[in-house]
This record gives structure tokens, sequence and C-alpha cells, in this order.
């Protein structure tokens, strides 16, 4: 199959380009950009006059339901609205039942996902044992299996020490352990941000300083250690200072943040929708803006759908009461330019389009990133 797309914006910022072109591709990869090579003949071709044109984005959190979960949604249903929201490579967290902690596992998601002939699926290994911070996973075998990094997703681990190992173990072989800085105790139970609003809905809080303490925590376990770290769903303007202040210093840090937190405050949330309800939980408009200014000035690395599909009854509860999670597939790109167009327009798109083979120390194309 050779396809012919012209008048169509380049846009490449991995190899520095972005210009008006012709793009010719043959059997699936690219063969020339601007003129056609000898011998080309198109089986089809595509006007993309006035359109973008760009490798397929990178989503580092997207919650496939399988296994376990899939009268949520399943792989098949994911993947399709991956493709339909230009994302070529999903990153999924180990909390699915059981938890991919064994390598089997690992191995059947990636058959299915193979099988599937859709979007490439990179899987977090957990961290622990059955997500309960005690006994470490065989890291090793994971990785063989197909896992690209270790987390914990939304448990935190209650023992330092047992965190101080596994970074150490990580630091030793080279991997990269993805956190969602919160305290294990202060704000556990919590469903909103900390504040006023929660007060006057009577919501139980989330404060920053749940962030913030978790991230002096893991900061100080880094410089200890040396291993290389990625902070899923940073949210608020405290938290940003002090990733800000530890990528200064030189520590081996990126994050990322979720788009529903680029756009929305713990504002929307209304009277009590539990749309709103999400985790981390939104925040003011401070630390929104805050978040806008750390994608456009590099602290923040890349951004997420944090897709996170719920059964339609679990959104019908009381707020608190609420599944949190929201999905985001379908969204990711157009939240992602209207970030860029709001604040900058054009000079904004690149950097929405970097790539992210950092984080994920792959190259399969782009992230949707500031």
């Amino acid at each position: 199959m050779k396809l012919h797309i012209k008048n169509g914006r380049l846009i490449d910022p991995a190899n520095g380009v972005d210009k008006v072109a012709d793009l010719f591709i043959a059997d699936g990869k690219v063969a020339a950009i601007g003129n056609a090579p000898d011998g080309f003949a198109a089986d089809s071709t595509i006007d993309a006059t006035g359109l973008v044109v760009a490798p397929g984005l990178v989503d580092l959190s997207a919650r496939l339901r399988e296994p376990g979960y899939e009268y949520k949604a399943t792989l098949e249903s994911e993947m399709q609205a991956a493709i339909q929201g230009g994302v070529t490579t999903l990153v999924c967290p180990p909390d699915t039942d059981p938890v991919l902690d064994e390598p089997g596992l690992v191995e059947m998601l990636k058959h299915r996902a193979r099988n599937l002939n859709q979007a490439n699926v990179h899987p977090l290994g957990a961290l622990t044992m059955g997500l309960k911070g005690q006994a470490l996973t065989e890291m090793a075998e994971l990785t063989e299996a197909g896992c690209i990094g270790f987390a914990q997703a939304e448990v935190p681990i209650l023992d330092t020490n047992v965190l101080l190992r596994a970074l150490q173990y990580a630091k030793t072989f080279g991997y990269t352990v993805w956190l969602r800085p919160q305290d294990p105790h202060i704000g556990r139970g919590g469903v909103a941000h900390s504040g006023p609003l929660a007060t006057r809905l009577g919501l139980s809080g989330v404060p920053v300083m749940a962030e913030t303490i978790a991230l002096h925590t893991i900061f100080e376990l880094v410089r200890s250690t040396g291993a290389r770290v990625h902070l899923c769903r940073m949210s608020s303007s405290a938290g940003l200072e002090l990733v800000r202040a530890a990528k200064a210093e030189g520590l081996p840090v990126t994050c990322d943040v979720g788009v529903h937190h680029l756009h929305m405050t713990d504002a929307d949330i209304g009277f009590f929708d539990s749309n709103a309800r999400l985790t981390p939980p939104l925040r003011t408009q401070r630390d929104r803006d805050a978040i806008r200014a750390g994608l456009l000035d590099g602290t923040i690395d890349a951004v997420c759908s944090d897709h996170t599909p719920v059964d339609d009854d679990e959104k019908l509860l009381p707020f608190a009461e609420a599944s949190p999670g929201a999905t985001g597939l379908e969204l990711l790109l157009s939240l992602t330019l209207k970030w860029a167009e709001e604040l900058h327009g054009d000079a904004a798109l690149l950097r929405a389009r970097a790539p992210v083979p950092h984080v994920i120390k792959r190259r399969p194309g782009a992230g949707a990133r500031g």
C-alpha cells in the first residue's frame, strides 16, 4: 500500500521538522518527504490542506481495564478510542485484576494487544506484589516480559524502607519507577481539594501538602539512590515548584499531568457533579494556571489522558461515593491543542507535540507534551 499525503503541515519535533510538504508512505513507513521517490505510484492520495500531519501520540496513562474490569471497558474498545484520538502508543498502569505482578499476565496483555494490531501497548509492572507495599516484584522477569517501568498506581507505599529498597534495585538495573506523589495518611479518604469549596459542600478534602510531603520524601530517596523516577499526575503549584527545583538540582526526575487538570478546577464540581470526581482532585485556579505555565517552561514533561473508564452506575452515586476517573483518550489531542491555542497559538504547537522517549525509554512516536 502506497500513500501520498499532500499539502499538509508536517510536524516532527524529534527531527526538527515543521513545514508544509508532501509525505510519501510505502508499506506503513515514510518513503520520502517533499519529492516522491523514483518509481513511486500512490495507491491513494489524501489532500491534507490546512491540516497537521504528525507522528502518533504517546499516552503515558491509559487504563485499558483488562484483565479484570471488562464490564467497564475492553481492550478492543479502548484501543479503538485511542486510534480515533490519534494515540498510537499507550502506557497502562498495573492496577488491573489480577495486578500486573507476574510475567505471564504481562505477556498475555501484550499478546492480546498485538493480535488487535492497533495501538502499541507498554505495560507498567507492579512495584510490589499485589500493590500491597511489602514484597518487591521480580522486576527483571517483568522487564523481560515487556514492562517499561514499575509503579504503584494509586496505592502509596506505607513503609519508606520498602520504597528505598525498590529504588536501590531499580537504580542497579536501570529501571524507571513511576510514582504518584501522595502521602499515605494526610488526605486519606478525601474526595476533593481541601479548600473553601470542599468546606461549603461538606466534602472531605485532600490538601496540597499530601502531594508536597510525598515529593520531599521521593526527592530525598532519589538523592540517596540516584534512581530515575517519573512523577505521575502532578496537581498543585507548590508541587511543581518542588519539581522545578529538583530538576535544577540535576535529579533524574520527570513528571506528567492529566489533561483534565490542564483545563478544570475544583469550581467545576459545581453542585456535586460526580463527573468531576478525579484522582488527584481538581484544585484551584492558581494551581491550574501553574500547571499551564509548567507545561510551557518545560517543568512538566508530558500531558496524559489519565484515561479511566468508569461504569455509568458508578457515576450516578453521590459525589463522595462515586468512583473517581474520567475518559480522555479521544480528547487528549484536542484538549492539549486547546491549551496551546489559548496560550500561545502556533508557538506552543511544537511543544505540545514534543517527543517523550526520555520518559518511556522508547521511540514510538511523540507525546502530547508541554
